[in-house]
């Protein structure tokens, strides 16, 4: 969640789920599981059914196709893909109070800006300022579970995960590269 923290968000409503992309950091809290802070656009019918139910953040690591070409017996395996996810889930609880709302501001954008060589910082004041929180929901998710899915090649044998690693990293793409990273980091290959 930290090093992928765009995320989508998923609510249960009927007759549909309402899905959004969005933002969300990490956040300690004396709630047990902690939770998630972030916003979306007024403007976006999403944020108004919050209290309709259940809310599931999912957020994506890396992913790659695998090839049955790069198993030792190919003939004996069929394509797949490998990939990381996290969902989270739990109640989403809208933030109210402008301070609040700048307070979570602020937050992101020290995260997103933090290492640029001129990073921007949130000084708008006045009329700007009133636009841009009126235009904003902010929230917090507050936890209550999370599911944490690694799909690695943990099923192959440990040679055909060597060769997994190695055919990803021939791949030269940053998804591709980033896979045999995990692999090599949770499944212990390479």
């Amino acid at each position: 969640m930290r090093d992928y923290p765009f995320a989508t968000l998923v609510t249960a409503r009927a007759p549909e789920p309402q899905i959004s992309h969005v933002p969300l950091l990490f956040h300690a809290s004396p709630e047990p599981n902690g939770m998630l802070i972030g916003h979306m656009a007024r403007a976006n019918p999403h944020w108004r059914q919050f209290a309709d139910g259940p809310t599931v953040a999912l957020f994506h690591a890396p992913h790659a196709y695998v090839s049955p070409s790069w198993y030792a017996e190919p003939e004996k395996a069929v394509p797949t893909w490998n990939y990381a996810v996290v969902h989270v889930h739990g109640r989403v609880e809208l933030v109210e109070d402008r301070a609040s709302t700048l307070a979570i501001l602020r937050e992101m954008v020290e995260r997103f800006e933090s290492g640029r060589t001129a990073p921007w910082r949130l000084q708008l004041e006045g009329r700007e300022l009133e636009t841009m929180v009126n235009a904003i929901v902010a929230f917090r998710l507050v936890i209550g579970r999370v599911d944490t899915k690694l799909k690695l090649s943990q099923n192959r044998s440990a040679v055909d995960r060597r060769r997994v690693v190695a055919a990803l990293r021939e791949e030269d793409t940053a998804d591709a590269s980033a896979t045999a990273d995990w692999m090599q980091r949770y499944a212990g290959e390479g």
